[in-house]
């Protein structure tokens, strides 16, 4: 049997976000139970009508992983109370028909979100948005578990880098969660 495949979509741009940590320790749970990978967006432009048939190389790249991808993990931080204009972005690329007889990538595609945060609201209100959108592209969303971790710097080492203690658990049981739910739509 052929191994799920999950993308995982970082909604910051910066090497060493928390979020970006923390899809890496989601994708060491997951192991060898499915295939998971980040998905490398940097490269993709704004979104721009003049540009979009053909799409630009790097949208090409994106819309080819995310299809073939069977559910798409989001780690998102949390600006100003939204999710960050660079996913905002992406989403609206992979929301485009590829083409007249080929929709968008994104349609009934199984998605689970996450987030970490230095601040207190653990990104909530932003995958809250997130959840706007994305049901709106009709993606089946796993509204249950989702991971809010806020005040980030108490589960870092002394370099700054993630060290879950307190979150660890329920990162598991998000992961486990969602390759069931995947396997189950």
């Amino acid at each position: 049997m052929e191994k799920i495949k999950i993308a995982a979509i970082v909604g910051s741009l910066r090497r060493d976000s928390y979020n970006r940590q923390l899809a890496m320790e989601a994708g060491r749970i997951i192991g060898t139970q499915a295939d998971f990978q980040l998905l490398d967006y940097a490269d993709v432009p704004l979104m721009n009508q003049d540009i979009e048939h053909p799409a630009p190389e790097a949208v090409s790249r994106v819309r080819a992983i995310v299809k073939s991808a069977a559910g798409i993990w989001f780690f998102t931080p949390e600006y100003n109370h939204f999710f960050p204009g660079v996913l905002k972005n992406l989403l609206d690329w992979l929301s485009r028909p590829i083409s007249a007889s080929e929709p968008q990538v994104l349609n009934g595609k199984p998605a689970a979100i996450s987030g970490i945060t230095p601040g207190m609201s653990g990104t909530g209100i932003a995958q809250d948005h997130l959840v706007t959108l994305i049901s709106f592209l009709n993606m089946k969303v796993m509204n249950q578990p989702r991971l809010t971790i806020p005040s980030a710097q108490q589960q870092t080492d002394q370099n700054g880098r993630l060290t879950l203690t307190t979150s660890a658990p329920y990162l598991e049981k998000q992961a486990q969660a969602f390759i069931s739910f995947i396997q189950n739509n």
